[in-house]
């Protein structure tokens, strides 16, 4: 059976082409995405495809985001995985309402321990508690759904 995690690594395999590829978004999405062997579920063919192209769409408000929570760092010097990584976790943290936050971030722990390096999965969830404590500040985490905690406009 094909879960989201192995959606998740589908879709950062697509990412990891784009970036080294020379290839269009859309050729990506259609040979690494859209072959996957989870493509006949809808639900999880529809997830892969919105991850990537939000993550995509994305790149450069995502980018902000780990650059204010990686002191005395260079962006440019963040292994290119864990890069990845921190930006399809916190474009869940966002645009994915239906997802909690816990889960993208256990995710995204699990994707640095088999793609990166040995001390990558506790970079990664120090980033991204630091950048989920910002985000809920600024009030950009709205999440919806069963088991999910929802604001109402009196809880402000």
């Amino acid at each position: 059976m094909i879960n989201r995690r192995q959606v998740r690594e589908t879709v950062l395999k697509a990412i990891y082409a784009l970036q080294l590829g020379k290839d269009s978004t859309q050729h990506v999405a259609d040979t690494i995405i859209k072959k996957a062997e989870f493509t006949k579920e809808k639900d999880l063919r529809r997830f892969a495809e919105k991850l990537f192209f939000e993550t995509i769409d994305h790149e450069e408000e995502l980018d902000e985001v780990i650059v204010d929570h990686i002191k005395n760092w260079d962006i440019n010097r963040l292994a290119l995985i864990d890069r990845m990584i921190l930006k399809m976790a916190i474009c869940e943290f966002i645009y994915f309402e239906e997802i909690p936050t816990k889960v993208s971030i256990n995710e995204a722990i699990e994707l640095a321990k088999r793609y990166s390096t040995a001390k990558s999965g506790r970079f990664i969830n120090g980033i991204l508690d630091a950048a989920l404590s910002d985000l809920n500040e600024k009030g950009r985490i709205n999440k919806k759904g069963r088991g999910l905690i929802q604001k109402t406009l009196g809880n402000n």
